[in-house]
């Protein structure tokens, strides 16, 4: 296994991590993969052999061995690293895939046109598809612990283990290598794995409460331009529609075109009969 070049393309998920995501990372690279390829490969290149059982039959000590560990730590934690560490290079390949139609558009529209405004940015697709990986990678991490602790039935590793399986006569005592030195790495890759899983699951309620956040700040601000947008209505010296008419005091109202006609040209009438009448002969005639 080349670990210069997974090493490589680990780094270019960090580009895109979020806090939780970088510290993740980092913890991968020393406390599992420096560990694993520093010292816990070489704790673990001589078990087979240093597999001891008290028979010399042949056969005995393969099979007991192959009994009580049907797969090697070493091999169970690169088989981990493996499967842990995939998830995120679909973080990498979805923002190739923007940073791809963003040249195609580019290329069509002009250079000043853009797709996106930053295709790492972790918006729309690219947000599900890094939470869809931290949930993956959480449950990759549990699903090894649990193989871990159902194949050797515990994460404990015992000095001695007694073995009856055939070709063996009778019930043998087979004694293990450097079992306190396998212990302690045995602990320490699992307390790394769990480790791992809590900043996964703190890194998914980061991403969830910020998400539930900017939605809430979007709803708050929408109802703002809204109440903004109505006052402004209201305002306006052209919309008078819900301004409140006050009733006038029959005092005080302006005189209507009858009055006004009347008290204008009747007395005139009054004075121009009242000169006739003074004129006009008196026609009466007593009897």
């Amino acid at each position: 296994m080349d670990w210069k070049t997974f090493q490589a393309l680990l780094s270019g998920v960090n580009k895109y991590s979020t806090a939780f995501g970088r510290v993740w990372l980092s913890v991968v690279f020393v406390f599992r993969v420096m560990v694993y390829v520093v010292a816990a490969e070489r704790v673990w290149g001589d078990e087979q052999k240093d597999f001891d059982c008290n028979t010399k039959q042949p056969g005995c000590a393969n099979v007991c061995y192959d009994h009580f560990f049907p797969i090697s730590h070493i091999r169970l934690w690169a088989l981990q690293l493996i499967f842990v560490t995939c998830p995120s290079f679909m973080v990498v390949m979805h923002v190739a895939y923007r940073d791809d139609r963003e040249r195609k558009y580019r290329a069509k529209h002009g250079d000043s046109s853009k797709l996106y405004n930053n295709t790492g940015k972790k918006h729309g697709g690219l947000w599900w598809t890094y939470l869809i990986s931290l949930f993956v990678k959480t449950g990759i991490e549990v699903s090894f612990l649990y193989i871990l602790h159902h194949v050797y039935e515990s994460f404990y590793l015992p000095r001695l283990v007694k073995c009856d399986v055939s070709p063996c006569p009778n019930l043998v005592d087979c004694y293990i290598g450097h079992p306190t030195e396998k212990k302690v790495f045995t602990y320490f890759m699992v307390g790394a794995s769990a480790l791992c899983i809590i900043l996964n699951i703190c890194e998914i309620i980061y991403l969830i409460s910020k998400r539930i956040v900017r939605i809430a700040n979007k709803v708050k601000r929408r109802h703002r331009n809204v109440a903004v947008h109505q006052d402004n209505y209201n305002d306006d010296p052209f919309n008078n529609c819900n301004v409140p008419v006050s009733k006038l005091n029959p005092k005080e109202r302006p005189p209507s075109f009858k009055t006004a006609y009347k008290s204008s040209y009747r007395p005139s009438g009054l004075k121009l009969e009242e000169k006739i009448r003074a004129s006009a002969p008196n026609l009466s005639t007593t009897s």
